[in-house]
């Protein structure tokens, strides 16, 4: 593994930190429309990503099926969603302003149920920069150097607010500092691991890889719509959510375009 891939994976667990690292900095809890503007502009990010990284890579990558090019896709969508679907079920997590923990019964603390939350959603953005290095170092011509750097930063960006939503929360329920900002840094630390995972298994099964692509693809879309789009829509009516989703959508956009 070259430095420059190595370099890469490793953007997203900057972006993370450094959002992290804001509690250090600010009072102890976010305004509900800025918590509502952080989520927005995280998925508008992962939806740009998802089509404009993943998807229309895969069914490039699957364009000598002629008509029937979109079937990997299409499968590895499915896949990846039902794969979301499944973790959802297992493991325990709790949502911004739920009341109620989702997954098996537990008696973990609540502090632990929101990091295991966006824990959850950040597998498939590891996943989604690891096959994205994968498809880079197999020779894909559909996946360049810029167009895995893109989607690297992209999330990095999106992991910026996504820090600071899970260490401002610990914070204000009495956490030290210090304990919010690891909170926030080890939600992140699965990204690194599922891209480095995805990497070994994407090097195995080349032919596999507009699955891979579209799987994290559908992972990343199902964490979208199941929680971000409710948590930045929650509460009395809003447009902010809306207007930083089409801001984060934009941002990725243009730089899966001009680095891609």
């Amino acid at each position: 593994m070259n430095s420059n891939v190595f370099f890469g994976i490793f953007i997203p667990f900057i972006g993370t930190s450094s959002g992290s690292a804001l509690v250090f900095f600010m009072k102890k809890h976010l305004g509900r429309n800025v918590q509502r503007a952080l989520t927005g502009f995280a998925g508008g990010v992962m939806v740009a990503a998802s089509i404009w990284s993943l998807l229309i890579p895969a069914i490039e990558q699957s364009k000598k099926m002629g008509t029937f090019a979109f079937i990997p896709a299409v499968i590895g969508f499915w896949i990846g969603t039902l794969f979301l679907l499944i973790l959802d079920k297992t493991i325990p997590h709790l949502h911004m302003y739920a009341e109620k923990s989702e997954g098996p019964n537990n008696h973990f603390a609540k502090t632990t149920m929101m990091i295991l939350a966006v824990t959850l959603h950040n597998i498939p953005e590891g996943m989604a920069v690891g096959v994205m290095y994968a498809g880079f170092l197999s020779g894909s011509a559909e996946i360049t150097s810029g167009g895995a750097m893109a989607l690297a930063i992209g999330i990095a960006i999106q992991n910026l607010p996504e820090g600071a939503i899970i260490s401002m929360p610990l914070r204000s329920e009495g956490k030290s500092k210090l304990y919010s900002f690891m909170g926030g840094v080890l939600s992140g630390v699965v990204e690194q691991i599922g891209a480095f995972l995805t990497i070994l298994a994407a090097e195995m099964f080349v032919p596999t890889m507009p699955y891979l692509l579209s799987f994290a693809a559908g992972a990343m879309i199902y964490v979208v719509v199941e929680e971000l789009i409710p948590e930045m829509s929650s509460g009395e009516h809003s447009n902010i959510g809306v207007l930083m989703f089409a801001t984060g959508f934009t941002v990725m956009m243009i730089l899966d375009v001009a680095l891609g």
